[in-house]
Formats: structure tokens, sequence, C-alpha cells
């Protein structure tokens, strides 16, 4: 799936234009420069063709930052996308793309290209609602590797809710709402009354669990 619009960074869109992140580099593939790439979209043939142009989400520091790969070939190796760019002609430089993120330019009257998928500017805005009650709105949201993030303005600080069935199970567009379930304690403090002398206020770190709970690193070049 092609994830929404390129949360900051980098120069803004033109009108009419968003960003859908299309892909990951993973890892340098041979000598001739190739790299693995993990794709975030369901229509490679079309976002993949030689000559397509992609924006790199890398860090300030590299020495891609601000400029762009244009695709020669994209090939599979045993069952597994591998890319080869202008430019790019070894593996010691392959090696410095490792982790930057892909990113195309798409007009925003197309539609998403799955059912359960939204820009940016369609969600930010709306009411965050759980149990039937507001409890903030969309102010942006954060795209990582590992998952997207809905960052919810809730009295006066922003609550990070991992974009995943298990916590968001509806965006309603036309309501102007999202509905959220999180984990107890993501919009209010935890009160232990087992634990002796008093309450155990706790937050929960909402970057950094998945859907189970589990803790996950959320950085995109972690």
């Amino acid at each position: 799936m092609s994830a929404p619009a390129r949360p900051g960074g980098g120069s803004a869109p033109r009108a009419g234009i968003t960003q859908l992140r299309v892909g990951r580099l993973v890892k340098a593939h041979g000598l001739k420069g190739a790299l693995k790439v993990e794709l975030y979209t369901d229509d490679p043939t079309h976002r993949f063709v030689p000559g397509a142009s992609f924006s790199l989400q890398v860090p300030q520091d590299s020495p891609w930052h601000g400029q762009k790969l244009q695709l020669v070939e994209l090939r599979w190796y045993n069952s597994q996308p591998v890319a080869f760019f202008e430019g790019v002609t070894d593996r010691t430089t392959a090696e410095t793309l490792v982790k930057a993120i892909l990113w195309v330019d798409q007009e925003t009257s197309e539609l998403p290209e799955e059912h359960d998928a939204w820009y940016d500017h369609q969600l930010v805005g709306l009411t965050a609602l759980r149990d039937g009650v507001e409890v903030g709105r969309i102010v942006r949201v954060d795209h990582f590797p590992a998952q997207d993030l809905l960052v919810v303005l809730s009295e006066g600080r922003e609550i990070l809710v991992p974009f995943i069935a298990a916590f968001v199970p509806e965006v309603d567009i036309a309501a102007g709402s999202v509905t959220l379930t999180p984990p107890y304690g993501l919009f209010e403090e935890i009160v232990d009354s087992g634990i002796e002398g008093g309450a155990d206020a706790r937050g929960v770190d909402a970057g950094s669990a998945d859907a189970e709970g589990n803790k996950n690193e959320a950085s995109p070049f972690a």
C-alpha cells in the first residue's frame, strides 16, 4: 500500500500534488550498485518503471539529502525486488542509500491505491473519538518504516497513536471523525491502586507499541 503524504521536511508539494511513500531501500545487492527494496505499494509495475523519479527521505547529514534518484530497472531475485538507479554503480555507493525511503509525486485528485488508505490532508483536522466522546483532533501523521502514527492534540499535549486497525478501527472522512480504541493510559493517567503509598501515573509511549503492546522502535533510520 502506498502511504499518504509526507509529513514535514523538504520542499512543499506543488498545488494539487501530494507525495506517496512507495518503498524503502533495505540492503545493497551485489557489486554493481543494486539495492533490495521493501515495497509500500501494491502496484510496483506502475510505480517502479524505468525513468521513474523518487524523492528521498534520509537524515540531514546524508550525502543524498535533498537529492532524487532515477530508476534504471527493477528486477526480481528469488521473489525479492532489486532496484538499479542512475549514478549508483558500485556497492559502496549503494550502501550510502540503505534505509532511504522513496517518495513519488501524486495528483491529489487520484484515489489512494487501497480502500483503507488516506492522504494526510484527509486525516489532519478530523475529530478523534473514543467511546463516542471527543478526545482531541488529528494534527499530523508521522510516517516510519515500522508503522504510521496519528498525532492527536488532546488537552494541549500531543498523543501518538499507532495507525493500525487495533487502535484505529474506523476513519469516517464524511463525518469528519476517526474512532480510536487505544490502550488504557494513552489519554489518561493510570491509577494503580495496588501500589502502596498512592497512585502510580504512567504514560504509554504509543510510538513504541505495536498491536500487541510490544516495544517497537519507531525511528525511520534505526
